[in-house]
């Protein structure tokens, strides 16, 4: 086939231009991505090998060669390689970050940072070192080669190789040294060996330049923690990761005996986009004596904690287990449990040394933390332990042991109300008796706060208490009393028999200056529940909630006097819908016939002036 030319995709164009004419004063992170590329297609071909034994190879390695008097530099490895497809297809474009977004953010950003990596566009950073790139490839199991070349100015070459070896090159023909520019000598061994100490020590394949190794190729996880330096750790958490900020926290564990496994996890500072989409890459890396299995291994973590990123080295799983296989594994399921152990107590550790890491934790991974609690098989006393929650105690989130010990006397639950935000939930009428008696209750606004609460009874011997479900004793000397019952039951009667989409109506004593609240059963569903129920498509029989009225409120004793005179009056049932209107307002209901209710109101307004 003969030499074709192409165009690169238009945000590939403004891209080069980008780092052509680039602000970033860190351009040695350019063979960082080559080196980090040239591994990933290592790793593939270990893999295919173990799946295909034709495709096996056993010198995987990259090899960096430097031409000083030609002023070239170039990267090689004996990985997967790339089809002529794959390489128009990734070169030619930025499949995964060709967005406006990315060049707005590449262009307004005014640090030296390296944004490269955070952005994913590795290969293109090639361009800031080099006024022309050659890329010749060929994929494993494949009969001819692909050259790719281009000088950056918006095209490139594509032509057919016939005797291109197995793996990819790039060679860079290399820029003028401009230390002002940022641009060192890269073809000077000495400078060469710094970039990949300092960014690629922890490949596992060997990084050579002539016949000296560069890099230790030592597991980083199989190191003692003594051994590795804090930058160690945040470089390999940003290979495995791909985020560019430091970890919170670090967590080193190795199990010995009759199974064995090494693991290094991170807890990240902050929680992708995707943390929350089903589709995801969530999982660990999962290793068998050194040799890469998965790249996102969803097994070995429950999925309450996804968020997690890191490495396992197993010791005893088979090699040509199936995705299917290693669900069933029981090594693999011990892993999990022990894993997610370590993690909580790992981030129980962390609320005692350094308060302000946990809470940024939690303001990050909160809700996903709690999904844990939806499953019966997990342990919902370590989840508790570390979780954190709004509170009318003060604006900073409380954890439950702490709540239970500020509880005064005579308080033996644990209160929450669940809604969509504080404030609504600060607001309702529910609160108000919480309020005048001191008890603390906690403001549970996650949708998952919704779910949980239903299946979880109690923490640490103290029971869970909705305060907007059955009945809620708070009463005292000044409040509802026999006398007070006995005189509103006709009222009571008559409001059951006139309020078709109430299921009772009583007294209550937990208002204290609101004349009404609904409240519903003890097994019955919130109306946030039955919302989500409705919003995931299951019909729901219609809900009954109950009328709380507040006898010491002059709207409910005017109504039971009204009543007594007049009780056939039709202004008097028009009064009811009215109440009961305002009790579903206030606590962010939506009411069946709102033009109703309007009008009414406006009607009854209009007789007062």
């Amino acid at each position: 086939m003969s030499t074709e030319t192409l165009e690169f995709q238009a945000e590939a164009r403004q891209l080069l231009e980008l780092m052509v004419h680039s602000i970033y004063s860190n351009k040695d992170i350019f063979l960082r991505e080559l080196i980090s590329n040239a591994s990933d297609a290592l790793d593939k071909r270990r893999l295919a090998g173990l799946q295909d034994e034709s495709l096996k190879a056993d010198d995987l390695r990259i090899e960096i060669e430097a031409d000083s008097e030609a002023r070239t530099l170039t990267v090689r490895d004996n990985g997967i390689g790339m089809s002529r497809d794959e390489v128009v297809g990734l070169i030619g474009t930025i499949a995964r970050s060709g967005t406006a977004e990315t060049l707005r953010r590449l262009k307004e950003s005014k640090e030296s940072a390296d944004l490269i990596g955070q952005f994913g566009v590795g290969f293109y950073s090639v361009f800031m070192v080099a006024d022309k790139v050659t890329l010749l490839t060929r994929k494993t199991g494949e009969a001819a080669g692909v050259r790719w070349e281009s000088d950056g100015d918006g095209t490139y070459t594509v032509e057919t190789v016939e005797d291109a070896p197995e793996g990819t090159s790039v060679r860079l023909h290399l820029r003028p040294t401009d230390q002002e520019d940022g641009l060192h000598d890269y073809t000077d061994a000495a400078k060469i060996r710094e970039i990949v100490k300092r960014y690629s020590d922890f490949i596992s394949f060997p990084v050579t330049m002539g016949d000296e190794t560069l890099n230790s190729m030592k597991a980083l996880w199989a190191r003692p923690r003594s051994e590795v330096s804090d930058e160690e750790y945040h470089e390999f958490y940003r290979h495995v990761s791909h985020d560019w900020s430091e970890p919170l926290d670090i967590i080193q564990m190795r199990a010995e005996g009759t199974f064995e496994y090494e693991a290094l996890l991170f807890l990240p500072a902050r929680a992708p986009h995707d943390l929350y989409q089903r589709d995801a890459r969530h999982g660990l890396q999962l290793y068998v004596k050194r040799v890469f299995i998965l790249d996102d291994s969803r097994e070995l973590l429950p999925d309450h904690l996804r968020f997690v990123k890191g490495v396992v080295d197993a010791a005893d799983l088979s090699l040509n287990i199936s995705r299917e296989i290693l669900q069933q594994d029981r090594h693999i399921q011990l892993i999990r449990r022990r894993l997610a152990k370590k993690i909580l107590a790992s981030i129980k550790e962390l609320m005692g040394k350094d308060a302000d890491k946990y809470r940024t934790f939690w303001r990050e991974f909160g809700p996903a933390v709690k999904e844990g609690l939806l499953d019966p098989s997990e342990d919902h006393k370590a989840i508790l332990d570390i979780s954190s929650f709004a509170s009318t105690a003060g604006e900073e989130p409380t954890t439950l042991a702490d709540y239970i010990e500020r509880m005064p006397e005579g308080q033996d639950k644990i209160y929450f109300m669940t809604g969509d935000t504080r404030a609504q939930i600060e607001n309702s009428p529910h609160m108000e008796a919480f309020k005048a008696k001191g008890y603390e209750v906690l403001l549970l606004t996650d949708r998952v706060d919704e779910i949980w609460v239903e299946g979880v009874r109690e923490y640490a011997g103290t029971e869970f208490r909705s305060i907007a479900r059955g009945e809620v004793d708070l009463t005292s000397d000044e409040e509802a009393s026999p006398e007070q019952a006995e005189a509103y039951a006709p009222v009571l009667t008559w409001l059951n028999e006139t309020l078709d989409d109430v299921k009772d109506v009583r007294l209550t004593t937990r208002l204290t200056s609101s004349p009404a609240c609904l409240v519903s059963d003890d097994d019955g569903l919130t109306p946030a529940l039955e919302k989500m129920y409705k919003a995931m498509g299951q019909e729901l029989p219609p809900v009954k909630r109950i009328l709380e009225l507040n006898p010491g409120h002059a709207l409910v004793g005017a109504l039971r006097a009204a009543h007594e005179k007049r009780a056939d009056d039709p202004e008097l049932k028009e009064t009811a819908e009215l109440l009961y209107g305002t009790a579903l307002l206030a606590e962010g209901g939506d009411l069946a016939d709102p033009a109703r209710f309007a009008a009414l109101l406006a009607d009854r307004l209009g007789k007062t002036l």
